[in-house]
């Protein structure tokens, strides 16, 4: 990964600005009309079952009302809405808007304006994004880039608490969105490519309080794994966390908690993705480095760990597992199955038992070659001799995808439960894969590759599909001209919804593909579309415009504040500049 330097800024001090309480509006429809979390579910569907937009009239959406947020780091968020207001959380310096939706022109009720440690910018790996907020007892809980998670009055913008859960000077920054449950907030902290020791904490609601704290690898008595409860598919015994890391390396191998994290109810487990193993030559980190570019399956009342499945056992080439854990109830080879669906990084699109973590379906949704397949029996990837990297075997040309991925893991897919269709955003990237051996120092990167990039087969660098996870088959494709970097939203109106990175904001026949609207938004598309009904009776989508990610450290010449970005940008999106620039904007569509 690229890392982005330290910019220039003044300490922000806390401020709140004051407003009206939040009140439901008379017409404001309780439920299914709002949007309280990031994956508007805990099972992490992004479906809705609004239908006033459909497949007839999408064609007429508009944009109704916009705002800048005043900054230009990647928006990779949503807003949520409780009631009669909009929430919006910005990137680094993490600004908290509160909308009136009930006024002309939606103007803000408060702003809450945190104290977060400008160092954090130098220490993100990936810009300095923010995935989100939750709305839960009366609180917006989100996590400053800088290490700490925050409870804010939903009402009147005052901060109820702060606390500190991750470390700066270990590399951890915390970009993910919380997840709550009952009274547990659930937290991880991004740094995989500093080489942190990965772990997922639950904090108490009404404090912050941390009740545990569970290691993502390690000893078992670290990780939460108990002989009674522990029970993995494939892998059996004791501390695989440690005898599966040569040289010790588990005590600096990542395994970071930076994406999204779902919920069964029935099953009481929260289902969430580990990132890449440090450092990238596998070299120095012999075995299958568990429990890394995973799923783990936890209780949120005390952390016990249930079962694990790794998608890419010593991850050679960066293929973090930390996107969407979707579940859905499906139909597989004839048996109802409770199912949990993945699109990873490393290009193939699983299909699990999500009680038992058993592997059902997996098949590329994108190409790839740095695998043939995966062998279900084992769980295993059939690997592919001639893209293995380290060291030793040098520069690796062409392996695909790239460690940009066959999808983002900041880009959620969603699943309707009227198509019984999956929809997610894709990358067609390869690259060249060049490493040397890394030494570890506390708070730097510990990483050493070069892994330049090219356009994958087809010469389309990205698209948006429909996928069926129950067969794992490829339905429809739109082909986009750059890597598409949003994530979606589907709707009981059988419509989809999606951004791209050059600016455009669409939707699409959820069953056919075929585009029905789409504008020009001002800035790349990196955030997750949301809808909901205003308190005027109508349906509304909302969606984010602010290009970054990945893409700000890469494309070159996107932020004209700043005199000395006139870097070149990289291959294979020399055009991207021409397109797009950072900015970061709130838009809000009607019919």
């Amino acid at each position: 990964m690229r890392f982005r330097r330290a910019l220039a800024s003044m300490w922000l001090t806390a401020a709140v600005l004051c407003g009206n309480c939040v009140q439901a509006g008379p017409s404001a429809a309780p439920g299914e009309g709002e949007w309280t979390m990031p994956s508007k579910d805990f099972a992490a569907t992004r479906y809705s079952t609004l239908a006033d937009i459909n497949r007839q009239n999408a064609s007429s959406l508009h944009p109704v009302w916009t705002f800048s947020s005043g900054v230009l780091g990647g928006h990779e968020g949503q807003p949520l809405v409780v009631g009669d207001t909009m929430y919006v959380v910005t990137p680094w310096p993490n600004v908290l808007y509160a909308f009136d939706l009930t006024r002309e022109g939606y103007p803000l009720r408060w702003k809450y304006r945190p104290e977060v440690d400008a160092n954090a910018l130098g220490v993100a790996c990936c810009d300095s994004v923010n995935r989100g907020a939750f709305y839960a007892d009366g609180k917006i809980v989100y996590n400053l880039l800088d290490g700490h998670t925050v409870a804010v009055d939903a009402r009147t913008g005052r901060e109820l608490w702060k606390v500190q859960i991750a470390t700066l000077g270990n590399g951890e920054t915390t970009t993910m969105a919380p997840l709550v449950v009952r009274d547990r907030i659930i937290v991880g902290a991004a740094g995989g490519e500093f080489g942190i020791y990965g772990w997922l904490k639950a904090l108490d609601l009404s404090n912050g309080h941390t009740v545990w704290s569970a290691s993502n690898l390690g000893p078992d008595e670290e990780m939460g794994i108990r002989a009674d409860t522990f029970r993995p598919p494939y892998d059996q015994g004791a501390n695989l966390g440690t005898q599966s890391w040569g040289n010790d390396s588990w005590r600096t191998g990542g395994a970071p908690v930076w994406g999204w994290m779902s919920y069964d109810p029935d099953l009481d487990l929260v289902y969430y993705g580990t990132g890449n193993p440090s450092p990238y030559n596998a070299e120095q980190r012999p075995g299958d480095n568990k429990w890394s570019t995973s799923v783990l399956a936890r209780h949120p009342g005390d952390g016990a760990l249930v079962w694990a499945y790794q998608f890419t056992p010593h991850d050679n080439w960066d293929y973090d597992a930390t996107g969407a854990m979707v579940l859905a109830d499906l139909v597989v080879a004839g048996r109802p199955v409770k199912a949990l669906v993945h699109f990873d990084k490393n290009g193939f699109a699983y299909t699990l038992d999500r009680v038992t973590g058993r592997l059902l379906v997996a098949q590329p949704f994108i190409p790839l070659n740095w695998a043939q397949s995966v062998d279900l029996n084992s769980g295993r990837p059939v690997l592919n001799p001639a893209k293995q990297t380290g060291v030793s075997n040098g520069n690796v040309k062409n392996i695909c995808p790239s460690l940009e991925g066959g999808v983002s893991p900041a880009s959620p897919p969603a699943y309707s439960p009227r198509t019984h269709l999956f929809y997610t955003s894709t990358s067609n990237l390869c690259m060249d894969y060049a490493v040397r051996h890394a030494r570890h120092l506390k708070g730097t990167p510990f990483v050493g590759v070069v892994s330049p990039y090219s356009a994958g087969p087809g010469g389309y660098l990205g698209s948006f599909l429909a996928w069926d996870a129950a067969t794992g088959r490829k339905v429809w494709e739109n082909r986009e001209p750059f890597p598409n970097w949003s994530g979606a939203l589907v709707t009981a109106g059988d419509v989809v919804f999606y951004g791209t990175l050059d600016g455009w904001f669409k939707s699409a026949d959820a069953r056919s593909g075929r585009v029905l609207s789409k504008f020009k938004v001002g800035s790349g598309v990196v955030g997750n579309p949301i809808t909901y009904r205003g308190p005027d009776g109508r349906q509304y989508v909302a969606v984010y415009a602010g290009f970054g990610g990945d893409w700000a450290l890469i494309a070159g010449d996107a932020r004209s504040d700043d005199p000395t970005d006139v870097r070149a940008p990289a291959e294979p999106t020399t055009q991207i500049a021409r397109h797009t620039s950072m900015g970061g904007m709130v838009w809000i569509f009607a019919r």
